[in-house]
């Protein structure tokens, strides 16, 4: 007798989805919850299968959020579908980490920046630039995404930086970009555009308070290493 492969045919204790409703999210492995997102699986491989079996390749679920939808898809089973809600639930994950509980974040020192953009930026594999809308007491009005790069540069222009700090009405601003690579240490286009952005800002009327490099979990203040 063939034997069954289908979740929906297990015990029902042992069905992910149940078992999240008997017990809570907290009772299920990285897999069962990944299985959840998958859904569905493929001729004899359940989506828990499916979930061990990317888990296995990709070593952890940080490796799994830090791929693109195209990387996904070159998993057996995962088509566009499967791929878009993964990076969804990841995204929420991330912005949940992020998120405010309530007051307005106040940005006094790169370690406030750092609490608010690492999670955001730590497992990203090409560059991302980011410029933090502050108002005039330093409150955190927005967070906007400049560009995105290739693995080894995000180009930047002081002009895409302050149109949006003008048109979101900024008293002043925090660029952040990271480094795939691992190493905090600013290259010499960071220190240029950093200096670029700094007299464009006093041109304007928009000071940059700084630019913190995030790589994975450290981070690097260019204020503070004076390249402002």
């Amino acid at each position: 007798m063939k034997e069954r492969t289908r979740i929906k045919d297990w015990p029902e204790g042992e069905r992910p989805r149940e078992k999240l409703l008997g017990r809570g999210a907290q009772a299920l492995s990285d897999a069962e919850l990944l299985a959840i997102l998958i859904r569905s699986g493929t001729g004899e491989r359940t989506a828990l299968d499916l979930a061990r079996t990317i888990l296995t390749r990709e070593r952890s679920l940080r490796a799994v959020s830090a791929r693109t939808a195209a990387e996904l898809m070159r998993l057996k089973g995962i088509g566009e579908a499967k791929a878009v809600e993964l990076l969804a639930a990841f995204e929420l994950g991330r912005r949940v980490e992020t998120a405010d509980a309530g007051e307005k974040p106040v940005i006094r020192a790169p370690e406030d920046v750092a609490r608010l953009m690492v999670p955001l930026l730590r497992d990203r594999t090409v560059e991302y630039f980011y410029v933090l809308i502050l108002d005039s007491m330093n409150g955190l009005k927005n967070t906007l995404q400049v560009t995105s790069g290739t693995l080894n540069a995000s180009l930047v222009h002081p002009r895409e930086v302050f149109k949006l700090a003008i048109d979101h009405m900024a008293a002043s601003i925090v660029v952040v970009h990271n480094h795939p690579s691992g190493n905090p240490e600013p290259s010499r286009e960071d220190v240029d555009i950093t200096r670029q952005l700094v007299e464009a800002g006093k041109v304007v009327g928009i000071p940059l308070h700084d630019h913190i490099i995030i790589a994975g979990e450290r981070h690097t203040s260019m204020a503070e290493r004076g390249l402002l």
